[in-house]
């Protein structure tokens, strides 16, 4: 009877497991849920689980190809997000040439601190290399910790800056979420406004958004508030997605026939290494941190 009464203790585990690449799987058991991670294919989290359910969408064909970008999963976008005007951006009168999103999202992380006492967590670590530097002359260290406890997932991130001089950048998660029928989803996004992406002009939210479009691809640069909350109705699932202030931006991203939409945080928008625009200016041997938190619910 005593042992009835004693409150249920969680119990955590990081495992490594030899897929096409090396997959940590950090669990807790108690709440069935979750999360695998490949250091070696851009640091990214491909899989999370709760209460045994998917949450998050992955084209495993791309994922298994090498020279191309995985779609899916949680990619890291570091030093830019999206794309710049033939992927050029000029720094000190130099011109510098760097792809869509970084290229952190394609390098591999090595492996950090591990915890399991609490809490499931794993730290990767991305440290600049003569090939980051070909594109963005800047010496610094990423470090990602990616944690899980019961239905929430949180990714903190440490930014320092190695560098003489100070270091711009904007980064972001570029997550996509397993959605099958589109139709049942509802949005409260802190932004009443929109811009679209491709075609720059500006729209008012309500709260859904048509899955029967090709594509939308939209910004909200003036949020409100430090939470967006996706409802959907087909899975009975309330997935929340808050950030620090660092991020000042959520991007939507959806494509027609394809059964996921991403929620992204920015901390920039497109073009920020050219226009400067809300680019984060990290001083000589600084540390700046973010936190990006999930948490998923059944309803």
């Amino acid at each position: 009877m005593i042992d009835d009464l004693l409150p249920m203790t969680n119990v955590f585990a990081i495992a490594l497991k030899q897929k096409q690449y090396k997959t940590y799987i950090l669990s807790d058991e108690t709440a069935n849920s979750t999360l695998e991670v490949v250091p070696e294919r851009g640091g990214i989290a491909t899989s999370w689980l709760v209460e045994g359910k998917e949450i998050l969408y992955l084209d495993a064909e791309r994922f298994a190809n090498p020279d191309l970008t995985v779609r899916g999963g949680i990619p890291i976008l570091f030093p830019i997000c999206s794309n710049l005007p033939d992927n050029t951006y000029t720094y000190k009168g130099v011109q510098h040439k760097l792809k869509q999103h970084g290229f952190a999202r394609d390098l591999p992380w090595r492996i950090g601190e591990q915890v399991t006492e609490g809490c499931a967590a794993l730290t990767l670590i991305l440290d600049s290399s003569d090939k980051t530097l070909a594109v963005y002359p800047f010496d610094f260290q990423l470090a990602f910790t990616y944690q899980i406890k019961g239905n929430s997932l949180e990714i903190f991130q440490r930014y320092t800056n190695l560098s003489a001089e100070p270091m711009p950048f904007s980064s972001g998660l570029h997550p996509y979420f397993l959605a099958t029928d589109k139709s049942k989803l509802r949005f409260e996004i802190p932004g009443m406004q929109y811009r679209d992406q491709n075609t720059h002009q500006k729209g008012y939210f309500t709260g859904v958004f048509d899955p029967m479009l090709d594509e939308i691809d939209v910004s909200f640069d003036e949020l409100t508030g430090l939470a967006a909350t996706v409802t959907d109705a087909a899975q009975g699932l309330r997935l929340t997605l808050s950030y620090n202030s660092s991020y000042g931006k959520l991007v939507f991203w959806m494509v027609k026939g394809k059964d996921f939409y991403c929620l992204e945080p920015w901390t920039a928008p497109r073009n920020a290494l050219n226009t400067g625009e809300h680019l984060i200016y990290l001083q000589p041997g600084a540390t700046c941190e973010m936190l990006v938190r999930m948490t998923a619910n059944f309803i």
